[in-house]
């Protein structure tokens, strides 16, 4: 038998009660609802909002700065204390940290402060249970608002909690420290290898779809089968919701209820800022039963090895003088045409292709490669915390 199993079983061994915010708190504020315009000059300090909370921490990132008197008459609202817990309550909805040391800060209104009463609840441990799956479920159905979500203080005072002994939180709170650190260690350590492996396969993606003069080169139309005169736009308020992905520039925009095309293509983003940022690739493989509008370029190939082969190489190179500016970042379906692509045998397209998709799983499946193990690590930790912070109910 656990510690934690000893400490159940001798303090609450019939359940716990649950209990609301309101009755084991002293204080649950908002932030300022007219926050003071940003001050320069010594002597300032940070207003803090709803995206300056992250991961259980507050992040003083691009916190507005405000002079010593703005400060004092905002201070008088919150009066944030060591061990407040802080939850955001509009846009960002849910995110969770505990005040750990005696800041000089205040908050805009997108952040409540709560107080807590550390004779019967331990501030971390209700972090904990304010970030669970179960709680944040329930924060989320709370939320209303047109243009931006927000929860009302009265609603985050009704949120129902367990109190187990303080014993209990105590030793909860040290087992959810530990996993969270090893955690935090193993994701860091997946996080590092994966910027590895991105970096050698970005090597390898280079070198392996460099050439010269020793391979034929062909005008991107002359390759692929140009089906652009098919596609379809549909503004949002004429789509019917459906099982058909819906593409745009830069991938998946909307699921529809019907379909244009049928089989396996490379979409090429037509416009959008993306085509100059390159954040997302512009060339991406679309499979199936699909719709997509006038923003991505739609191209047909005999064979899977053709078509992968192009879109690695359109994502490397530089696009830039087949990109007209004149009102926004567009590539012309005859600029798409009339761009040279390196044509080798389709045995060395098979092979580059084939180390290419191999990196490809291992830097970006989320089922099989390094994020899925990441994602895996975060899940485990979630089943485990939301396991140990499950009560069963005392009953009156």
């Amino acid at each position: 038998m656990s510690r934690l199993d000893e400490l159940i079983a001798e303090f609450c061994p019939d359940g716990v009660e649950y209990i609301t915010l309101d009755e084991i708190t002293n204080k649950i504020v908002d932030g300022s609802h007219n926050p003071p315009k940003q001050s320069s000059g010594d002597d300032l300090y940070p207003m803090i909002s709803a995206k300056n909370v992250n991961d259980g921490r507050i992040d003083f990132f691009d916190a507005r700065l405000l002079s010593k008197s703005d400060y004092e008459n905002e201070n008088r609202r919150t009066r944030v204390e060591k061990d407040d817990v802080l939850l955001t309550i509009v846009g960002a909805i849910g995110r969770v940290a505990v005040v750990d040391s005696d800041y000089k800060v205040v908050f805009q209104r997108s952040v409540c402060v709560i107080g807590v009463n550390k004779t019967a609840l331990v501030p971390k441990f209700l972090q904990y249970i304010l970030e669970s799956n179960s709680m944040q479920s329930i924060i989320a159905t709370k939320a209303s608002g047109a243009a931006q979500k927000g929860i009302y203080l009265n609603q985050v005072g009704k949120l129902k909690i367990p109190l187990p002994p303080l014993s209990v939180q105590r030793e909860i709170v040290r087992i959810l420290d530990n996993f969270t650190e090893l955690t935090a260690e193993l994701t860091a350590e997946l996080t590092a290898e994966l910027t590895a492996r991105k970096k050698q396969y970005e090597y390898y993606r280079d070198e392996l779809l460099t050439f010269g003069d020793d391979v034929e080169w062909k005008p991107l139309g002359s390759v692929a089968a140009n089906l652009d005169s098919k596609r379809k736009p549909v503004t949002k308020g004429n789509r019917k919701e459906g099982e058909y992905p819906y593409y745009g520039a830069s991938g998946i925009v909307d699921y529809v209820n019907d379909y244009i095309f049928d089989g396996d293509f490379l979409l090429v983003s037509e416009d959008g800022a993306n085509l100059e940022a390159r954040v997302t690739p512009i060339a991406f493989s679309a499979t199936g039963k699909i719709w997509v509008n006038n923003h991505a370029h739609v191209l047909l190939f005999e064979t899977y090895i053709e078509r992968k082969f192009i879109e690695y190489y359109l994502n490397m190179i530089d696009l830039s003088r087949f990109i007209s500016t004149a009102a926004q970042p567009k590539l012309t379906q005859n600029n798409l045409n009339i761009i040279p692509v390196p044509a080798p045998a389709f045995g060395v397209q098979e092979r580059i292709v084939t180390i290419l998709d191999r990196f490809d799983t291992l830097c970006n499946d989320l089922t099989i490669g390094l994020p899925a193990e990441i994602v895996a690590r975060r899940k485990q930790y979630e089943y485990y915390r939301d396991k140990l912070l499950t009560f069963k109910e005392k009953l009156a």
